[in-house]
């Protein structure tokens, strides 16, 4: 039998150690990409993005939603971190539950929905205060509050209230939850590329495409898949830890 040569040996030990490490970002990075996108759209900090760019100018609004947004991925995946080091079976159910949890709100919510709102598109003209969710009406609230505490519409003033608010209401949201419990389980890297990833892109549609892009897209629709989403990686971590 041919033996390797010893340095052959530790190049070919290096290539297997790297495959695996890239795997391992390239799962997490999906997962984190999948889940965020999905149930960041129709959320509340997805409104207060669109809301803001329909009164300011829109790359200013996009800047400090995406900084926002990238901060609290790392603030979420550092906390996931932390919470990793707790023995693994009970972050593994803990997670599970989580995901369940999450998803039957989510289904429940859209199952909840007034017939003459439950297919409406996001940002529909029609009855849009009497057919609005809940975090519609919040990322109105919100708004309406720091609007007029701004003074001058300055480029730097108009991102660090997108910043604010976004972070804000981002903050104890079921993406940052749902972050957490992947960074617990997942690569660190690939969760927080995966999901800044997904960040950027809902904040480009509430941003870039605005109103115009959200009524295109019906509210159950992107609720259904979104709970759909959580029980099918409820189901991934179940038999992952089996």
């Amino acid at each position: 039998m041919e033996s390797l040569h010893p340095h052959q040996a530790h190049s070919e030990n290096l290539y297997t150690v790297d495959s695996g490490e890239l795997e391992s970002v390239l799962t997490a990075f999906t997962a984190g990409l999948l889940l965020i996108t999905v149930s960041e759209l129709g959320d509340k900090t997805f409104f207060i993005a669109m809301c803001l760019a329909m009164r300011h100018r829109r790359r200013y609004v996009f800047a400090g939603a995406v900084l926002a947004l990238a901060a609290m991925t790392i603030l979420s995946v550092s906390l996931g971190r932390v919470v990793s080091l707790l023995p693994r079976d009970l972050t593994h159910y803990a997670a599970i539950v989580l995901f369940v949890a999450f998803g039957i709100k989510l289904l429940y919510d859209a199952h909840q929905m007034r017939p003459e709102c439950s297919d409406r598109t996001l940002a529909a003209d029609d009855d849009y205060l009497e057919c609005a969710s809940d975090a519609e009406r919040d990322a109105i609230a919100a708004i309406s509050q720091a609007e007029v505490k701004l003074k001058k519409k300055t480029p730097f003033a108009i991102c660090l209230e997108a910043f604010g608010l976004v972070f804000v209401g981002e903050w104890g949201d079921r993406t940052q939850f749902a972050t957490i419990a992947l960074a617990a389980a997942h690569n660190p890297v690939g969760v927080t590329l995966g999901a800044i990833a997904g960040h950027t892109i809902c904040a480009a549609i509430a941003v870039i495409g605005g109103k115009l892009i959200a009524g295109r897209i019906s509210e159950r629709t992107v609720t259904q898949l979104g709970g759909i989403l959580f029980l099918l990686f409820a189901g991934v971590a179940w038999f992952e830890g089996t």
